[in-house]
């Protein structure tokens, strides 16, 4: 069994790899699709909200299938799903082309997002510890190697069609070959409503909560994304290649964190993780954005990314851990919650620029910070309820 867990574990990070290496392809190759395919900058943003919406709509479908048919079942058909998706923006030729291979890549990211978070939730309950944070920080290290496999095809003047053609085999090949490891459910523990199934039941108000936390801190993790750069460059004068290691410190200190996190949350919990993380994360983000100093700034931004590092492991988590019967379906109410919160970063930060300076607009995701660290408290594990026992009929009563 515990030859068969630890398998488990190995294609679950094979997997969280696989899904960083394949969007990060994509990413490296925007400027070049954008170029071949004749669009502008507004256009192109536009076009990345069909990624987002078919990364929603992949995941609010995919949890109740998992549920039903298991991640086992589903992880696999997700990732060949995600794989062979990827090739279609290499394909595209003009911007309805483009807008609908981005809408299935999309899809196909969510479904693949969904089914190997809740793979990863059955993998932890297995261990009896936390481990969800390591597999997040092996999407950074997916994301990391496709960055400089990228950046070499780049380099040779591959064609992108070419590139990611491969990214799609190769992707495909390591789906399939880590299938067999991934492991089985408990029929139990299926989803449904068959006689030794249990029932669907609505989500508590506690999946909710977590949610509305997912949406908040993961909004913070898009500000980053999207302003730290920019916020070096316009508000502090600095140089292209100096912003550019505001990202950067961002990035690393978020995987660093992950790989350390589980055990930090083995020790003190997962409430501890996310409240001080939050507030850790508060007080980053306040320095970067007060300093008038470029040091103090992406200091700042590197202790923001450490600080944020462990919470959003800690929410799927949490979710998948609230119900064992629509584990998947919880996590997927908080995943596709909290992507909203991550596209919703640029979008809010942009039209507050016009009333304040950039730098003062970060004051709100810090005030999302704070609000994490104030409701922590939704991530302690609830004893489940008395199952209550009838009493035995007495059978010499007539």
């Amino acid at each position: 069994m515990q030859r068969a867990l630890r398998a488990g574990r190995r294609a679950t990070f094979t997997y969280f790899v696989l899904n960083g290496f394949v969007m990060g392809m994509w990413i490296v190759h925007i400027p070049v699709v954008e170029h071949r395919t004749g669009i502008g900058h507004a256009v192109l943003g536009w076009l990345l909200l069909l990624l987002g919406a078919g990364a929603f709509a992949g995941m609010r479908i995919t949890g109740p299938l998992a549920d039903r048919y298991s991640p086992r079942t589903v992880v696999p058909v997700s990732a060949a799903l995600c794989c062979a998706a990827v090739v279609l923006p290499g394909l595209a030729g003009d911007v309805w082309t483009l807008g609908g291979a981005l809408l299935l890549l999309g899809f196909g990211n969510g479904c693949l997002d969904v089914a190997m978070n809740a793979h990863a939730v059955q993998v932890e309950r297995g261990y009896g510890r936390p481990v969800m944070a390591a597999f997040h920080a092996m999407f950074s290290v997916g994301g990391v190697l496709a960055a400089l496999a990228g950046a070499r095809a780049l380099g040779w003047g591959w064609d992108p069609l070419v590139t990611l053609g491969a990214t799609a085999l190769l992707g495909l090949v390591v789906a399939g070959a880590a299938a067999s490891a991934l492991l089985p459910i408990e029929p139990a523990l299926l989803g449904g409503n068959g006689p030794e199934r249990p029932a669907a039941r609505r989500p508590s108000g506690r999946v909710w909560g977590l949610a509305a936390l997912a949406l908040m801190l993961m909004l913070c993790e898009g500000v980053a994304n999207d302003w730290s750069v920019l916020h070096l460059s316009t508000v502090l004068d600095a140089p292209a290649a100096t912003a550019a290691f505001a990202y950067g410190a961002f990035a690393t200190a978020m995987t660093v964190g992950r790989f350390l996190t589980d055990r930090v949350a083995g020790r003190f919990g997962p409430v501890a993780v996310v409240r001080y993380g939050a507030g850790v994360a508060a007080a980053g983000l306040t320095a970067a954005a007060l300093s008038p100093w470029i040091p103090l700034a992406l200091a700042g931004w590197g202790v923001f990314g450490l600080g944020l590092s462990g919470c959003v492991p800690q929410l799927f988590s949490a979710a998948g851990h609230a119900g064992q019967g629509n584990a998947a379906t919880n996590v997927s109410r908080v995943a596709s919650l909290g992507y909203l919160g991550m596209l919703a970063g640029p979008t809010v930060i942009g039209p507050l620029t016009h009333l304040v300076p950039l730098n003062l607009t970060f004051l709100l995701p810090v005030a999302f910070c704070v609000v994490a660290v104030a409701a922590a408290g939704t991530l302690r594990p609830r004893p489940a309820p008395p199952v209550p026992v009838r009493p035995e009929r007495d059978r010499t009563a007539r």
